[in-house]
């Protein structure tokens, strides 16, 4: 599978080569913040799968062991993080992808214990009150 992405301005593009691992919806407090309050909707794949073919993203990560965030310096789109606690995944941001219809809604829900009113969780999705073994 062949999937292409990038920011709103364009000034960074990636394409993923290999299979998508994972759908999810991330409510943590973190991903709230970064998404403006709805919840991280993020594919999850092998980070060998994925490279920029335009541009090189700004990084950031809040401490030594957090996920560093990759987004466009000129825009400030969001396109993906990388997890030192899981280096050789990466996750994308759905709304990066050009077609986001391939996403077709998450199959698990993460940090359901930060979730608000508002948040909608799919019936149909496999619910975490954090993340899987913790």
């Amino acid at each position: 599978m062949t999937l292409t992405g990038g920011c709103h301005c364009e000034a960074l593009r990636f394409e993923i080569k290999g299979d998508v691992r994972m759908r999810a919806l991330c409510l943590c407090r973190t991903c709230q913040k970064i998404s403006g309050g709805a919840g991280n909707l993020f594919i999850g794949l092998m980070a060998d799968d994925f490279r920029y073919t335009r541009g090189e993203p700004r990084r950031f990560a809040k401490t030594a062991d957090a996920p560093t965030r990759e987004f466009c310096s000129e825009c400030g789109v969001h396109v993906a993080s990388r997890s030192p606690k899981a280096p050789a995944g990466l996750i994308v941001k759905v709304g990066a992808l050009d077609d986001p219809a391939v996403f077709e809604g998450p199959q698990m829900v993460f940090w359901a214990e930060e979730k608000h009113g508002f948040h909608l969780v799919p019936d149909n999705a496999k619910v975490f009150a954090r993340l899987p073994g913790r």
